[in-house]
This record gives C-alpha cells, structure tokens and sequence, in this order.
C-alpha cells in the first residue's frame, strides 16, 4: 500500500511536538499515585529493579526515538517501507532503553503502542478515529526485518501459555480499551468534577478491568488477572478512585496485587498512550 508522500511536509517543529507529547504522557503516568502493583511517587509497587527515577530516566531517553519516527512518516514511499522503519526505529530505542536502565524492562510495550501513535499522529491527527485506525494499520503489517530468533516478549510467551491477546493484538484492533474505556473513563471523570488525578486513576482501573495484561500474566498467572480485572470492577463501582469507598476498595486492591507480585504493566502502557490521544486532541500542534 502508498500513501501520501507530502511535497512539504510539516516543520520539524511538529515531529518535535509529537515526540514531546509521547514523553509527557510517560511522565504522567509514572509520577500517577496511587497505582495498586505500579512503581509511582510512593514506592516501587510490585517491582523490585524499578523506581520512579529509573521511569523518568527510561521515558526521557526514548523522546529522539518518537521524534523520528513522526518524521519517518513524511519520507517513506510506502507504508511496508514505513513499517519497516519505525520497526528498527524501535529496536534502536529499545536497546537505548536497556542501556538507561542497565536491562531493566521499563518501557518495552510503551515503545509499540506509542510508536504507532506518533507515527499515525504526524498524518492522521483530524479525528480520534482516524488516528487509531492508521495505528492499526500499521500494526497489522509484518515487521519484514524483525529476527525470529529474538528473545520473545512477555506477550508472546503468555500467548503460547493462555492464548489470550496481548499488546500486539490491542493495536492490530486499534487500541479497544483506550478507545472504550480510557478515554470514557477519563473525559467522564473529569465532568463529573474530579480532580486530574482521580480522573487518570479512573481510567487507569477502567483499563484494568477488561484488559489481559500479560505482565500481570507472566508474574501471576491467571490468578493474578482475575484479580486485577475484578478488584478495579470494585473500585469503580464503589464510586471511583476518588469516593470514600473507592478509595478503600482501591486500598485493597493493592494489598492483593503486591501479595501476588502483580504489576499492571500493560495497562500503564495503554494509559500513557490514553493521555497522549487525550492530549492530542485537545491542544493545537504547529504545522
């Protein structure tokens, strides 16, 4: 497939805005407390090799790699030759990452989900629904220099062991529990006159309850799921995070995730890439 080639393409001032705005939306969502399992300004949650510095340190080196790949949206031809590049576009950030944190994981699935936003983001940025269509676009093409002899990811081992659908799988259908339930749960709270905080919360737990997060899987089974999934049900019908008896459910929760070592880390990575279409949409990027 072709897509347009611009014969002047956006300033290097929006590639810089997109791959600002992917930096941002980590940053929110790491400093976000309280996370039940998640590393945030509390503590470590669940982990024992993350805090929040070594997040900070991890998102802040990634923002060149987002850079170029807005920019590699203007200069391919095609959208396999595309793929194709914001495919070692992210290995490269990938391995950068690693060499941050000294091999610690920190943003491994943040890197997909918000590399296909940014890459949809520099062409596809007139409606929410057009973005996340491209985005899946791009994520149903074959990565034709990806080496099958790589080290498989958590989704793909919890694919072999459960077959349930992981982060390849919620971009390929264009990002459901960002579009159902994030941003709902975000714009709704956010009428409903909560502070920005509680909001992000509520949608962080929206994410929750439906999503089959694999780094929940990979630590704690299907145990570990189903107790995530329910305990955020709990919170959100107890009012909210934000609500007496939210906040105690939420309490809770946590209690459950850190006794299974359980961090929700896909769902982390599904409400960074929320805030960035959030934001996305709500400010004026220069053309």
């Amino acid at each position: 497939m072709t897509h347009t080639v611009f014969a002047n393409p956006p300033s290097q001032s929006r590639n810089r805005q997109l791959g600002g705005l992917a930096l941002w939306s980590l940053e929110q969502e790491a400093r976000l407390s309280p996370k039940p399992g998640l590393v945030d300004s509390r503590g470590t949650g669940a982990h024992s090799d993350m805090t929040l510095s070594l997040l900070l340190k991890s998102a802040e080196c990634l923002e060149p790699w987002f850079v170029q790949m807005s920019q590699a949206a203007f200069c391919s031809k095609t959208d396999g030759e595309l793929r194709s590049q914001i495919g070692w576009l992210g290995r490269k950030a990938e391995q950068k990452m690693l060499a941050v944190t000294e091999g610690v994981n920190t943003h491994r699935g943040a890197i997909w989900a918000l590399g296909l936003l940014v890459t949809a983001a520099a062409t596809h940025s007139d409606s929410e629904q057009g973005l996340l269509a491209r985005a899946a676009e791009l994520a149903c093409l074959a990565d034709p220099n990806a080496s099958e002899s790589a080290s498989p990811t958590n989704g793909q081992r919890v694919f072999e062991n459960y077959r349930l659908p992981g982060a390849k799988e919620q971009a390929q259908l264009g990002f459901p529990h960002l579009r159902d339930l994030g941003l709902p749960f975000l714009r709704q709270s956010r009428k409903n006159g909560d502070p920005e905080s509680v909001a992000r919360l509520n949608a962080l737990l929206a994410i929750m309850t439906e999503i089959t997060d694999t780094c929940v899987l990979s630590r704690a089974g299907l145990t570990g799921l189903e107790t995530m999934q329910k305990g955020a049900m709990a919170v959100l019908a107890s009012g909210g995070s934000g609500s007496f008896g939210g906040r105690k459910a939420l309490a809770q929760l946590e209690l459950k995730m850190l006794e299974l070592n359980a961090s929700a880390g896909g769902a982390a990575d599904l409400l960074a890439a929320t805030l960035f279409v959030d934001r996305l949409f709500s400010i004026q990027l220069t053309t």
